[in-house]
This record gives structure tokens, sequence and C-alpha cells, in this order.
């Protein structure tokens, strides 16, 4: 990991970050381990995603139809 000291004051903690996409802290975690959420880092035992990171996974997941599988 290469990030400098001000991007890894910039990376969000799980309720953070569940506060930035708009899902229950509980919702971020279940799809941490499913493997479907954004990426994120470990530091030791805490959890932080890169905001780009959230964006990208919000970007991802964007559909025009239900109809449409994902």
């Amino acid at each position: 990991m290469n990030d400098t000291p001000a991007e890894v004051r910039r990376m969000l903690r799980t309720d953070g970050a569940a506060l930035r996409v708009g899902l229950s802290v509980s919702t971020l975690e279940k799809l941490r381990l499913t493997g479907d959420g954004p990426e994120y880092i470990k530091l030791g035992r805490a959890v932080v995603y890169k905001p780009e990171d959230l964006d990208a996974w919000i970007d991802g997941n964007r559909r025009k139809s239900t109809s449409v599988a994902a």
C-alpha cells in the first residue's frame, strides 16, 4: 500500500463508509463477508475504505431496469 498520510486520513471506517453509501453498518459488513461490497483495506483490526472505492462500487451497481440481470 503506497498511500500518502493525507490519503490515509481520508479513509473511512465502516460506519463512515455506510453513511456515504446509504447502507447500514450491518449490511456493509455482510457485503464484505460475501465479497459483494466495495473494496476495503485492513489496517490491523480496523477496516477502512477509500472514498473513491466506495464511489466506484456505487457506479458499478447502476441498473436501468429491474428486469436486467445483475
